[in-house]
């Protein structure tokens, strides 16, 4: 079964314009804060699906998580990290970041380049609670090699795709598809960026790029 979401459809939060939000603009995939749908609490092991658009010197100050494992893929821009854990760096565009947030850690999000940011955030529930806090920045994701989340049973496939290409979808219980940029088929449905689709027990499907395209595939177990 495949559940298309489109990027219209996403919840909006943040204010690009004033108060403690300002130049922050959020899309929420599934139920977030204020914003609450029964139907649409998590998929899987996945709680949350954040778009983030940030201006320069806009960000999220220090702020408290626990029992989550957070990924982070930036699309354009540079994002600053700290954390009460000891770490701080700077993500850039096409890198990926991951907080274990485990027994429980702070930590900073902050725009403080020159240009705007827009980075995609995802909460995964961990297998087991607890446990020490962990951060992990990948500087340079392959397409062949995948980024393991064995903290959540989840790993992450990055699909770049020129127009034309095809590339199968994992035969796995579950498949968390969002395309970032570009336009993909799957199966009879046209996604763009900002969409994404819920599979469960895909077989045989194929993403089909119809121009250029960048698309993270989740694939996890029991759903």
């Amino acid at each position: 079964m495949t559940d298309v979401r489109r990027s219209g459809d996403r919840f909006r939060g943040g204010d690009p314009a004033t108060g403690d939000s300002a130049g922050i603009e959020t899309l929420h995939a599934f139920s977030f804060g204020r914003f609450y749908d029964p139907d649409n609490l998590r998929f899987g092991p996945f709680l949350a699906c954040n778009e983030e658009r940030l201006a320069p010197g806009a960000g999220f100050d220090e702020h408290p998580h626990s029992h989550t494992e957070i990924v982070t893929w930036v699309v354009e821009g540079e994002l600053t990290h700290r954390d009460t854990a000891g770490h701080a760096t700077v993500v850039r565009a096409g890198e990926l970041q991951h907080l274990s947030a485990a027994a429980g850690v702070r930590h900073v999000e902050r725009n403080d380049g020159t240009r705007p940011l827009t980075f995609l955030q995802f909460w995964l529930a961990p297998l087991e609670p607890g446990g020490e806090p962990s951060y992990t920045h990948v500087t340079g994701p392959a397409d062949a090699t995948p980024y393991v989340l064995a903290e959540a049973g989840a790993t992450l496939h990055v699909r770049r795709q020129a127009a034309g290409e095809r590339t199968a979808v994992p035969d796995a219980a579950g498949v968390y598809a969002h395309v970032v940029r570009g336009g993909v088929r799957l199966g009879g449905e046209e996604l763009a960026a900002g969409d994404s689709a819920r599979i469960t027990r895909p077989r045989g499907l194929e993403l089909v790029a119809v121009r250029d395209a960048e698309v993270l595939v989740w694939e996890f177990g029991g759903v």
